[in-house]
């Protein structure tokens, strides 16, 4: 499954996303809630996400990962990237996130081309699926017209730190050993192969309900197969939609770090 030290979660998240419907609601979205107001708004993004991906391809696992932990603390509202002290940015399991450059740069151009149409938390969904396909992943449509939130509260985000056997804790560590700078299905490889790296991951073969699931990901004759790039679109817009602010709820920055 890829991506360093974060594309290990893909799957496990897809699961609980099917588990945990009821948190998703977002209903005020859309694909091509902008195509009248902001046409270019998909064009723009995509071209400063192919920008930062040529300058530094190690960037599309970082803001990935970002997405997970705006969304998993109370919506996908773009909260993560706030300013200030006791914001989400500051909470120690989030002092490591990367990509807000690139955000901050689709936000500046954005508002040059249709100012203060665009929400913050549109442009990361955006941006997020835009990586994925220059990394080799699936495509999928975005559906738009999420609003940001106000600062959230620190996140409680559980904060792995990993440590090499030279005790170096702040060297990275591969999670997916056969396709580090990829976005694919090898994680389920790795898994069937008794190669997960954390507990927790390798336990998804060895329990019964999830190991159906990761079967299903290989193609094992006589079970209902899953194609991943399918299936992660599909969760991916899911996790997109969780407790999102639509309508006059929520706002619209100008500038993404900070509240109005």
């Amino acid at each position: 499954m890829g991506f360093n030290c974060f594309g290990h979660g893909v799957l496990l998240v897809t699961l609980l996303l099917a588990l945990a419907s009821s948190l998703v609601q977002g209903q005020g979205t859309r694909v091509g809630f902008y195509s009248r107001l902001c046409p270019r708004v998909e064009s723009i993004v995509r071209s400063v996400v192919q920008s930062h991906f040529r300058s530094d391809p190690t960037v599309a696992p970082g803001l990935l990962r970002m997405h997970f932990h705006d969304c998993f603390v109370n919506g996908c509202d773009a909260s993560i990237l706030t300013d200030g002290a006791g914001t989400e940015k500051t909470a120690p399991p989030n002092i490591l996130l990367r990509g807000y450059e690139v955000i901050d740069d689709a936000n500046t151009q954005l508002e040059a081309a249709c100012p203060g149409v665009v929400s913050c938390a549109d442009i990361l969904a955006l941006a997020v699926r835009d990586f994925v396909v220059v990394s080799g992943g699936a495509s999928w449509s975005v559906p738009t017209g999420r609003r940001d939130g106000a600062v959230s509260p620190t996140s409680d985000v559980v904060n792995l730190r990993f440590r090499d056997s030279n005790g170096d804790r702040s060297r990275r560590i591969g999670l997916d050993t056969e396709s580090v700078n990829r976005l694919d299905n090898s994680f389920s490889v790795n898994l069937r192969d008794g190669k997960g790296i954390l507990e927790s991951d390798q336990r998804l073969w060895t329990d019964a309900f999830t190991k159906n699931f990761v079967q299903r990901f290989l193609g094992i004759r006589g079970l209902l197969g899953l194609t991943f790039n399918i299936e992660f679109g599909r969760s991916m817009v899911k996790m997109s939609n969780i407790q999102v602010k639509t309508g006059t709820v929520g706002e619209i920055r100008k500038v993404c770090s900070k509240i109005i």
